[in-house]
């Protein structure tokens, strides 16, 4: 009798579900890709403009080896249609999301994270804004790039408080600040720093406090073929070893002195 229930159980459970997910051994390769504009983290390769390198496409790498699996990096397009490519199940992986609720209905977390950023308002030097709470932030006019995120916290109170406009590159988000047409932007430190020095645009002021720290995440899509409890498993045995042995700021500092490489070595305007 148990085992005409057990199996009366598993014959739901794969008519509601569809088939069970592949296992990690039966999966042959991942597709990852992740924001293209992020260095030192994420950004296209000069050489071939589509593959990512950077910190997390280091950590890709690594983590392949760690899995057994071949990780491919690839650009597939700007940050919002990375997002979308994972909702549906077209990538496998996202190399670096900040926790959000909206994005657990597509993607699954892996534990722990890997590196924690912090997100701040730059403004033009000689700008006047006087921020110390985000409160300051209500009367100006914002630029950011479109789907990021900065928090569970801050993207709610940003939703129902700020002016926010959303462009699709980091880029043309320093150039709106640049000419007037916001106050503030509003981006990570460490790439929107890289981006102003690879376009050689100065005078920009970073405010303190940040306005959020967050943690960066490896997630697996929940459409993927390959997403499967042994893989699951496998990642996260893999992201404990890269904490333990703290290989992260390490792929960081080889990232910036490439970032700074190619900057140099581009032709000049």
């Amino acid at each position: 009798m148990r085992s005409w229930i057990g199996g009366t159980l598993l014959a739901l459970c794969v008519g509601l579900g569809g088939m069970p997910a592949a296992s990690a051994s039966s999966c042959k390769q991942l597709r990852a890709s992740g924001n293209p504009q992020y260095p030192p983290y994420l950004w296209r390769d000069p050489a071939n403009e589509e593959v990512l390198v950077g910190a997390n496409a280091e950590l890709m790498a690594w983590l392949s080896k760690e899995i057994g699996i071949p990780i491919e990096v690839r650009f597939v397009g700007p940050w919002s249609r990375v997002q979308e490519e994972a909702r549906a199940g077209r990538l496998d992986l996202l190399a670096g999301a900040f926790f959000t609720l909206p994005r657990t209905e597509f993607m699954d977390y892996v534990y722990p994270p890997f590196r924690e950023t912090r997100s701040v308002v730059m403004v033009r030097g000689d700008k006047k804004l006087n921020f110390k709470r985000w409160d300051d932030l209500i009367p100006h006019q914002g630029i950011t790039v479109i789907n990021n995120s900065f928090g569970e916290q801050f993207d709610r109170f940003a939703a129902e408080k700020l002016r926010i406009t959303k462009v699709a590159s980091l880029e043309q988000a320093i150039r709106m600040v640049e000419l007037g047409r916001g106050d503030y932007l509003l981006y990570e430190d460490s790439p929107a720093d890289a981006y102003l020095a690879r376009m050689a645009v100065q005078g920009f002021r970073t405010l303190m406090p940040a306005v959020a720290q967050e943690q960066l995440y490896v997630t697996l899509s929940q459409r993927s073929e390959c997403n499967s409890p042994e893989l699951r498993g496998a990642l996260t045995r893999a992201m404990y070893k890269l904490q333990r042995e703290r290989l992260m700021p390490e792929f960081v500092a080889r990232a910036v002195k490439r970032w700074q490489a190619e900057g140099a070595a581009a032709p000049k305007p």
